[in-house]
């Protein structure tokens, strides 16, 4: 059976990533039997400013887009309708704060060595959206790592160390330098871009055609 390498660039604080990986979960469903797929997730920053951390979502997504809080609100509405439909916990988005993601990405990294990369990413993300947690604190990413089954006590001793920040940070750069400028970014066999969040049928019939050797 064909396996297809999917890289998947993507921010926790990104609800567009999960919105997005809950629609390749779908399409990889439809295709089980068919492909086999291996996943391995690569950090972006949306807010790598770590002094403007802590900013009420609402304001800041108006500032950054030139667009009223409401406008934002409504926005943020329809992202949460998606996210249901889809059986993502995004209860409490629009009460959260813009956050550094930092430190979480080094967890994901560091879960990744344990086969647990998008167990990891999928706490967050439930974390940030479903619950407003304050996903720069490393007590909330202890928790998230406790909830999935991992070591606490060895993801403490990580972060106190600074472990797997370098990495973060050429991992970074790498796909920055690589042109990939908005997430989430899908990088299928190291060739083909999916950018966006697109619909379990495009990626279905995107990932057939990619293993036939018919995309150009």
């Amino acid at each position: 059976m064909t396996t297809l390498q999917i890289d998947i660039v993507s921010d926790i604080a990104c609800p567009w990533c999960a919105i997005g990986y809950a629609r390749m979960e779908q399409a990889m469903a439809q295709l089980d039997g068919e492909l086999d797929f291996a996943i391995e997730w690569h950090p972006f920053e949306l807010n790598p400013d770590k002094d403007a951390d802590g900013e009420p979502i609402l304001e800041a997504l108006s500032r950054k887009y030139g667009r009223s809080p409401a406008e934002m609100q409504k926005a943020q509405s329809e992202m949460m309708t998606i996210a249901h439909e889809l059986g993502l916990n995004f209860e409490r988005m629009q009460e959260r704060f813009t956050r550094n993601t930092f430190n979480a990405h080094r967890l994901v990294m560091w879960a990744g060595e344990q086969g647990r990369q998008t167990d990891m990413e999928k706490a967050f993300f439930d974390a940030y959206f479903g619950h407003a947690a304050d996903i720069s604190d490393d007590e909330v990413l202890l928790r998230c790592v406790e909830s999935i089954g991992l070591n606490t006590s060895e993801a403490r001793r990580l972060l106190d160390a600074g472990e797997y920040a370098e990495r973060v940070l050429k991992e970074e750069a790498r796909y920055q330098q690589g042109g990939i400028s908005a997430v989430p970014a899908f990088i299928i066999n190291q060739q083909y871009l999916i950018s966006g969040a697109q619909e379990p049928d495009y990626l279905v019939q995107t990932f057939r055609d990619i293993a036939a050797g018919t995309v150009s």
